[in-house]
């Protein structure tokens, strides 16, 4: 009887985290269509207005704001890289190919992955607060009754902005952990400029440039689309926006993860390796 118990509690359980997961994956794309269709409106057959505005405001908020610290952290990994990679390159007399493996790490990898990181933590929580504070303070309802689509207004710009901006901090991270690469490789571990530049550039292909680009612009989507949805589902009060910040972190993080999992597995079932 007692196995019985446990084995229906272990089937309950999984079945509840597979409805949960199918539930934040289903809510997550039908936000993501319902703000492609006043893209489509705006862009395409140009009977609205986004709101310039409000895209420019959300773009130096969420991105232009984020830059120190993504070049910070970016910096600081490309040290770590060189420092790391030199030893073990040093066994066999090949101590200037660290500029290669710094320069193929940080474009295909690490600088998407690390600038979607500290972009969840600086502005996707920011967000998903924002938009959990109007909740409970009845703006959404506000806006709705004045026949103002709060998709429209309140998630299209910053669905763009995070996903514009996740693509611009990727390409500063990527030149600040090169760079920083260069210079450990340079002051610390002798090997000439001249070299290290050599080698980043022989290494580095536009498909390495491209791919981490993919990258960066799909997981901006996707830090804005859960971000917004998690903000616009608060209740409960200020408990309830307190639990949407939590959520947004953590289920941008390992969404993230699972996506860079996915996507360098295909391309290197594709041959983009």
């Amino acid at each position: 009887m007692a196995i019985t118990h446990f084995i229906s509690r272990i089937f309950g359980a999984v079945g509840s985290g597979w409805f949960e997961v199918t539930e934040f994956l289903g809510s997550l794309w039908w936000l993501f269509f319902d703000a492609m269709i006043w893209v489509h409106r705006a862009v395409i057959l140009r009977k609205v207005r986004l709101g310039t505005g409000a895209l420019v405001t959300q773009v130096v908020r969420v991105g232009v704001r984020s830059i120190a610290i993504v070049a910070l952290v970016s910096g600081c990994i490309g040290f770590i890289l060189a420092l790391q990679t030199a030893p073990s390159l040093a066994q066999f007399g090949q101590v200037d190919k660290v500029a290669n493996l710094v320069g193929v790490a940080v474009f295909r990898e690490l600088g998407p992955l690390i600038a979607a990181v500290v972009l969840t933590g600086f502005a996707g929580a920011s967000i998903a607060a924002e938009l959990g504070t109007m909740v409970v303070n009845e703006e959404i309802e506000a806006l709705e009754a004045m026949a103002l689509n709060p998709i429209r207004f309140l998630v299209v710009p910053r669905l763009i902005a995070t996903a514009i901006s996740l693509l611009m901090l990727t390409v500063i991270g990527d030149l600040c952990a090169v760079f920083a690469g260069g210079l450990v490789g340079v002051t610390f571990l002798g090997i000439p400029a001249e070299t290290y530049k050599h080698n980043t550039l022989m290494q580095l292909t536009a498909g390495d440039f491209g791919t981490g680009l993919l990258k960066a612009s799909v997981f901006g989507l996707i830090l804005g689309l859960i971000a917004c949805r998690n903000g616009l589902r608060v209740s409960g009060g200020a408990a309830g926006v307190g639990k949407a910040t939590t959520d947004t972190v953590v289920q941008t993080i390992v969404t993230v993860i699972f996506l860079d999992l996915f996507f360098t597995a295909l391309f290197f079932a594709i041959g983009w390796t």
